[in-house]
């Protein structure tokens, strides 16, 4: 029997990386295009949960222009919020599991040390709400949830800061980068494959544990000491690397600030599904390794 899984936000980081991965033998993956499926239609979500029997559902879409989403609030709102409603409503409806991704920015970033996945949200900006928003209304419209926040999402694919660290030292003799905000890099393979472990637990399991789980790599950073490592790997496979400068985030106007402290608790998503994520570190190897080559071996 075929096991057919919804992928919704394929065009982006981790919807790419979900259709890049080993799902095992009776799996089949169907990510519409934003054309094909609008998930901000509800009659469209309907038609769409309804047209298969599918074993879970994976939203990965999501409005994410940070800084953007402060002026164009009702479409934030909608992809962020509404549409996870109606795919909680539908999937539960029909009885499939709904996983779910969300952010850090659900936290203000004033706490110390690693969130728990249960700790008190409080957003601080139109994305961070409107995405604190999507979750409740995914735990709170279908009991067969997954809610995985995760943070600082890289990969070989899209724009993302790794990307665009490398252009930038192609085009600049020096980067600036902010030293005040620290979270977790997480590379978007490693956060697909967990999807992975979580959508097929939902599928085979009934009993499978619903709830909110942070994904991210493991080990905390700041921007500058991660821009500092990815210019190390960059040299270290013969691309051009520049020196890092370190600045303060008031050095950036924005229409956001940005949280100080990103930094997530992985505990809860080992103990339900034995997922211990790898250091950063190495997960940024493995992209450098994709977009630049494998570095020179050491004499």
């Amino acid at each position: 029997m075929i096991r057919e899984i919804l992928v919704l936000g394929g065009g982006g980081q981790v919807g790419t990386e979900l259709q890049r991965q080993s799902w095992g033998e009776g799996v089949a993956i169907h990510a519409p295009t934003r054309e094909a499926l609008d998930i901000t239609d509800e009659a469209a979500v309907a038609r769409a949960v309804a047209e298969r029997p599918f074993a879970a559902v994976i939203n990965t879409a999501a409005y994410t222009a940070v800084d953007k989403a402060e002026s164009d609030v009702a479409a934030a709102w909608r992809l962020n919020a509404l549409a996870p409603a109606y795919l909680a409503a539908e999937t539960a409806k029909a009885g499939i599991p709904l996983i779910h991704v969300s952010t850090d920015y659900v936290f203000d970033g004033t706490g110390t040390g690693a969130y728990a996945a249960d700790a008190p949200v409080h957003p601080v900006s139109v994305y961070g709400a409107s995405k604190a928003a999507g979750e409740m209304a995914v735990r709170t419209g279908n009991p067969r949830h997954a809610v995985v926040r995760t943070a600082w999402v890289v990969s070989p694919h899209r724009a993302n800061f790794v990307k665009t660290m490398l252009r930038l030292a192609g085009e600049r003799d020096t980067l600036t980068v902010v030293d005040d905000q620290r979270g977790c890099p997480t590379s978007a393979g490693d956060l697909a494959a967990t999807l992975v472990r979580i959508a097929l637990r939902f599928a085979e399991d009934a009993a499978a544990p619903a709830g909110t789980y942070h994904c991210v790599n493991a080990g905390a950073t700041t921007w500058y000491d991660f821009a500092v490592a990815i210019m190390a790997g960059a040299g270290a496979r013969g691309a051009r690397a520049v020196p890092v400068a370190p600045i303060p985030s008031t050095a950036f106007k924005t229409p956001v600030t940005r949280p100080a402290n990103s930094e997530l608790s992985t505990e809860t998503l080992t103990r339900a599904f034995g997922v211990t994520p790898r250091p950063w570190q190495a997960a940024l190897d493995d992209i450098l390794d994709q977009l630049i080559g494998p570095a020179a071996k050491q004499a």
